[in-house]
């Protein structure tokens, strides 16, 4: 059966809620669309208002600037990616296999096949690798931190660190693990894909290589306490 997935986004990182109109939820379907093309450093609301065939001042109406436009779509793709693990994962008895299956998930696109959405997957997948970690290395962290907004990523993060001291009790940071996964997972596909000689990648896919790099990482580690 078909069903439409909805995330309800911190309210401190938008001026009105996308969701709540047709007009934001074309924002942010375009934003996606644009971003992917462009690169953040070269996307505007100018470019986006000219893409909708709208004012700049319509897109400010939803958003103070693009850092949090792109906070917003990374929000929703972090709680996108926690419903996969949940439900993908829930199925799956064995400890070990429900971490191969996470590793699996954090190195493909988003699969098309769960939950209609406008928006596009496979750009959205890539904007999370080659942008995602500019919402957070920036000098306001700590302050846009207080409102609470990585909260979908924390999630994320303790969701795994959860079935990392599942598989291994004894291991003495799985947190920083998780995080180490989920941050590796996006540098290794971005340096396949454009600076190959940081990795070991040859000629396979470069999802694949990243998905069996994080498997031996993994595993090379928890293995010395398991």
């Amino acid at each position: 059966m078909d069903y439409s997935l909805s995330f309800k986004v911190n309210d401190k990182i938008y001026l009105r809620d996308p969701e709540s109109t047709e007009l934001g939820k074309q924002i942010v379907k375009h934003s996606i669309d644009l971003i992917f093309q462009l690169g953040f450093e070269h996307f505007t609301f100018k470019k986006l208002a000219v893409e909708m065939n709208t004012t700049e001042a319509t897109i400010y109406r939803y958003f103070e600037n693009k850092h949090r436009l792109l906070l917003y779509i990374l929000n929703w793709y972090w709680s996108y990616m926690e419903y996969l693990v949940v439900i993908q994962l829930e199925p799956i008895q064995n400890s070990k296999s429900k971490l191969e299956k996470l590793v699996e998930l954090l190195t493909r696109a988003l699969p098309e096949s769960i939950g209609q959405t406008d928006y596009n997957k496979n750009y959205l997948h890539q904007i999370v690798v080659s942008e995602s970690s500019k919402v957070y290395l920036v000098k306001e962290v700590k302050e846009i931190n207080q409102h609470e907004v990585f909260k979908p990523y924390k999630d994320l993060c303790e969701r795994i660190s959860s079935l990392i001291q599942t598989y291994d009790s004894n291991y003495l940071y799985p947190h920083s693990l998780s995080s180490t996964l989920i941050e590796t997972s996006h540098s290794q596909l971005f340096f396949s894909m454009y600076l190959p000689k940081l990795t070991d990648c040859q000629n396979e896919n470069k999802q694949i290589f990243v998905e069996k790099y994080l498997k031996d990482l993994l595993f090379t580690l928890l293995k010395s306490t398991h």
